[in-house]
């Protein structure tokens, strides 16, 4: 998914870049829509996961610490573990989706201006 949010963000960048006619803005403004809405589908899953594995690692420190178990330790550190991975590609998504949103800005300026 970071490969596609990366090469969707060099496209609509180099797009924004260059002149394009009204109707063609117009264009690639409804086909980013289209795109935008997978991306914040993609976010909220991400999002809903991160924040289980977020609640499940803290609840396993929390039960660590009233019961003392090593293999509660060793589940919190492989919930940490995979905690971290998780939230660096929620960051990706978050911040790949705004700047779509300024694409997306860009776009329907362009597509509104006369020629």
């Amino acid at each position: 998914m970071e490969k596609r949010m990366k090469a969707l963000l060099a496209f609509y960048q180099s797009l924004t870049e260059q002149p394009l006619a009204p109707s063609e803005a117009a264009c690639h403004r409804e086909k980013l829509l289209t795109k935008i809405q997978f991306m914040q589908h993609e976010r909220l899953v991400h999002l809903i996961v991160t924040v289980l594995f977020a609640l499940l690692t803290v609840l396993t420190l929390f039960t660590n610490l009233f019961l003392l178990q090593p293999l509660l330790l060793v589940l919190f550190v492989l919930l940490l573990i995979l905690l971290i991975p998780y939230i660096r590609h929620y960051y990706i998504l978050e911040n790949g989706v705004q700047k779509l949103y300024e694409y997306y800005d860009k776009l329907e300026a362009l597509s509104e201006k006369e020629p």
